[in-house]
């Protein structure tokens, strides 16, 4: 099952036998004893590519299933941390892996020096999850999708400014001054409309908005981290979620723009790519990002 995974996952037999360290007649032996066992091809090989047959994704899908269960087993029977050992598979956003996995890195490698952490940045909304044992994403009120998370946070998204902006244009007192002043957008490709849409404070996501302003880019630019210091140095208005802008409106380098009005909500969740059989070395993780989470040691997002 491991080698046929391999196969799958890598798309060719060369590729499977080089990350499982065998050759590759030993590798094409173990898929073709599995397909005579089974009565049923898994995988089409041509001389260009190898793919799944429609028999082999679903067996896929169940072996990672099997696999995943199969080594929760054997690592819930080693629970204890010395014993708590392999690679986490992790998948994130940018601002989720610099707000919640750089931070805490060393600390949780100091706890559990057995496990390593593979983080793949991958900037889609909804990464695909099957390859990796958790997935950290940021997504809208009324977000729908069938996967298994759990919620980190949920914040509003606000309207916010430097102090050195507001001294220099003022600060809009309306939602239609709005479209006087300079803003950083925080566009996703694909996307062509400069505007905010404006929700009351508390209202649900899934109405329509109040408001819709199209809206002066000084900058647009699809990176968070970049989006921050750009406002700070005075760039203009962009849109944070209350909990990571806090720390900054608490200091004064940053002042709330338009109070009651918000240009969403958005929560923090921690994907898991089955219902089944989390790794406990994902767990353990899990939980430990929580914990510095609520007792403040990390970024709220």
């Amino acid at each position: 099952m491991k080698v046929f995974l391999a196969v799958a996952d890598d798309g060719s037999f060369t590729a499977a036998a080089r990350h499982l360290g065998m050759t590759v007649p030993h590798v094409t032996r173990h898929i073709a004893a599995l397909e005579t066992q089974l009565g049923t091809r898994l995988l089409q090989r041509t001389t260009r590519r190898t793919s799944l047959t429609a028999a082999g994704e679903r067996y896929a899908q169940s072996v990672r299933d099997i696999l995943q269960a199969v080594d929760s087993a054997f690592m819930e029977a080693q629970s204890n941390t010395s014993a708590l050992k392999g690679v986490l598979r992790i998948v994130a956003a940018p601002a989720l892996t610099d707000a919640l996995i750089s931070p805490l890195a060393a600390a949780f490698r100091a706890q559990y020096p057995g496990i390593s952490l593979d983080v793949y940045v991958d900037p889609q909304p909804v990464p695909e999850l099957t390859r990796y044992d958790l997935g950290l994403l940021q997504v809208a009120e009324g977000f729908d999708a069938d996967i298994v998370a759990r919620t980190l946070s949920t914040s509003e998204s606000i309207l916010c400014a430097a102090p050195a902006y507001i001294a220099r244009h003022g600060a809009p007192q309306t939602v239609q001054e709005l479209a006087q002043h300079m803003c950083v957008l925080r566009r996703p490709a694909g996307q062509h409309h400069d505007n905010f849409n404006l929700w009351h404070s508390g209202q649900r996501m899934t109405e329509p908005p109040v408001h819709t302003i199209e809206v002066q880019a000084a900058v647009t630019i699809n990176q968070t981290a970049s989006i921050l210091q750009m406002v700070l140095d005075g760039a203009g208005i962009a849109t944070f979620t209350l909990d990571s802008a806090r720390p900054f409106l608490e200091q004064g380098v940053l002042q709330h723009v338009l109070p009651g009005w918000i240009t969403g909500r958005y929560s923090v969740l921690a994907a898991m790519p089955s219902r089944k059989h989390l790794p406990i070395r994902a767990k353990a993780f899990l939980d430990f990002v929580f914990d510095a989470h609520k007792a403040g040691l990390i970024d709220r997002c």
